[in-house]
């Protein structure tokens, strides 16, 4: 089997896994549902992954990486900590506007509430995070340093971002077409800026 190959089987199964949970729930789906619907044997199914929870988690990070990607990228000269963290925002709002949301919105669901009943997938759902906090933690350190951003609790700011962030996902989740949740986080930037901007 090529690297490409198994690149794409692994993507087929992340992708018909993330369905199945969707349609049917995460524990009522089980690996042989996976197997079946994919059109793979159980043997290639545990070439790409250790159990149907590591396929779970892989789609929790697949849907991270962009916004990853984003908090990552090295920032241009030019472009302030107020600037960047807009650009976070507004690329969240693609995020919500993205094709295939709905199945998101259902694995993420799904994901809560497997969360309850097992106790080994809560460190994973809360690892992000934590690693957000501390992330969104360090760039307001950096915006306090280059002095667009008054001195402040950088912990505190963290927190509150990203409580913001998750609230605004919980929300759609609980009521998808009651706003547009991602114009609303295009707009809570400049809003919270407001109150951390150095005059």
């Amino acid at each position: 089997m090529t690297q490409q190959r198994g690149e794409e089987t692994r993507s087929h199964i992340l992708d018909i896994a993330g369905e199945l949970f969707a349609e049917h729930g995460y524990d009522a789906t089980s690996v042989a549902d996976i197997c079946a619907r994919a059109g793979v044997t159980k043997g290639a199914f545990y070439h790409h992954f250790a159990s149907k929870q590591s396929v779970f988690l892989e789609l929790r990070d697949r849907w991270l990486r962009p916004l990853d990607a984003q908090l990552t990228l090295p920032r241009g000269e030019d472009v302030t900590l107020p600037q960047l963290l807009q650009q976070v925002a507004d690329m969240a709002r693609q995020v919500f506007a993205t094709e295939g949301e709905e199945q998101r919105q259902q694995v993420f669901l799904e994901l809560l509430s497997a969360a309850r009943r097992d106790p080994t997938i809560l460190p994973a759902l809360l690892m992000p995070i934590q690693k957000y906090r501390e992330l969104f933690a360090q760039l307001i350190g950096v915006g306090i340093k280059e002095g667009t951003l008054r001195k402040v609790d950088r912990e505190l700011v963290a927190q509150v971002v990203v409580s913001l962030g998750f609230g605004l996902i919980m929300q759609s989740l609980l009521n998808p077409h009651g706003a547009d949740w991602g114009h609303i986080a295009s707009r809570a930037i400049p809003l919270l800026m407001q109150g951390l901007e150095k005059k």
